[in-house]
């Protein structure tokens, strides 16, 4: 399958952080047997695929609203996270019942209540704490297949100053070789986080690099 080979891809490139978007928000709004074949595959495939990460040593994770699924998923999603948290090779999140707006209004609420509300006193430090990847850095590479040109409500917060790269493959389509094509335009560009070109070069003079 195309996560599996995206998968096995990270792991070859050197990749320590891989994100995908499986079931968002939203898609509760597609009609009713649809959303259960979602939650039919995702259930399969997890069942499938967590043998294969344990003997690759990738860690696994589900971000996202996971109380309206079945309880049996729920139990299947807690058992594969802890099967797999002591691994390194590769940080693997899957997105479930996720949007970028409820991430961040689901942090903004842990904030409240930890700080008694006291909103004037919050940092970005802060509420990055309370989101679901405040595992892990923000995402260098941001890649969209299918030919859509948008973000589709997925990590708002953290993609503030990823890099973002369409392609017009398909996901079945994409493969390791569709990766390294990201990869490499990634490679090619450069990131001033705000800064002016002058600045970057000052920078990268000043660290060695």
């Amino acid at each position: 399958t195309a996560l599996r080979n995206v998968v096995q891809s990270c792991l070859e490139q050197g990749v320590e952080y891989l994100t995908v978007f499986a079931f968002s928000s939203e898609n509760w709004k597609r009609p009713p047997e649809e959303v259960g074949m979602l939650m039919q595959l995702f259930i399969k495939s997890l069942k499938k695929e967590i043998r294969r990460l344990e003997s690759n040593e990738v860690r696994l994770r589900i971000i996202g609203d996971l109380s309206r699924f079945d309880p049996k998923l729920q139990a299947m999603v807690k058992e594969a996270e802890q099967r797999t948290a002591g691994f390194t090779k590769l940080n693997f999140t899957i997105a479930a019942n996720y949007g970028g707006r409820w991430d961040i209004l689901q942090a903004a609420q842990k904030l409240a209540l930890a700080t008694g509300g006291q909103a004037d006193q919050w940092t970005e430090a802060d509420l990055s704490r309370h989101l679901s990847m405040n595992f892990a850095p923000e995402p260098d590479l941001f890649i969209r297949t299918g030919g859509e040109k948008r973000i589709s409500n997925f990590l708002l917060w953290q993609l503030a100053y990823t890099e973002l790269y369409f392609t017009d493959a398909l996901w079945p389509e994409f493969n390791g070789k569709s990766l390294k094509a990201a990869i490499d335009s990634f490679g090619q560009r450069e990131r001033r986080f705000g800064r002016t070109s002058e600045q970057v070069a000052q920078d990268k003079a000043a660290s060695g690099s």
